[in-house]
């Protein structure tokens, strides 16, 4: 097995190393190859393939890094075609939530999703996906309404 070597902050390998004891892994390694194959495989759902899709994206910062903000609004201009509607709003004491309504294909959700997760400074990044088809329904020409 290949060895690689990651820079992360001192309170994530905290977090790592309690997650391995707390949960039986036999060590950070075997966490992070998992969660590696968990965040590769997430987007890999074929029954969401070519299907119009509506997403939901969350995404938490603290407001005095003001420079994840202007990057969330750069991401916001690059994906206008597939961002629906943007919602900023002030959370807690220090916090900001900037929430991403999509429409689109799930590779474009993908990149969306991943572009978010790589800027830096966000504290937290949750997303739902889900196929718009599912609540379309064809009206019952014999029901009246």
């Amino acid at each position: 097995m290949t060895v690689v070597s990651v820079s992360m902050p001192e309170e994530l390998l905290e977090r790592i190393d309690s997650f391995a004891d707390e949960h039986g892994y036999t060590g950070r390694s075997e966490v992070i190859r998992e969660a590696s194959r968990n965040l590769l495989g997430e987007f890999e759902d074929r029954r969401l393939e070519d299907r119009e899709l509506m997403a939901v994206v969350t995404v938490i910062f603290d407001y005095e890094t003001t420079s994840v903000e202007e990057r969330m609004m750069h991401i916001r201009h690059e994906y206008e075609g597939l961002v629906a509607s943007n919602i900023h709003s002030h959370v807690g004491g220090h916090f900001c939530m900037e929430l991403f309504v999509l429409e689109g294909r799930l590779d474009e959700i993908s990149t969306f999703v991943g572009r978010i997760r790589a800027t830096k400074d966000t504290l937290s990044v949750d997303y739902s996906v889900m196929p718009v088809d599912e609540f379309v329904s064809v009206p019952d020409p014999d029901h009246d309404h």
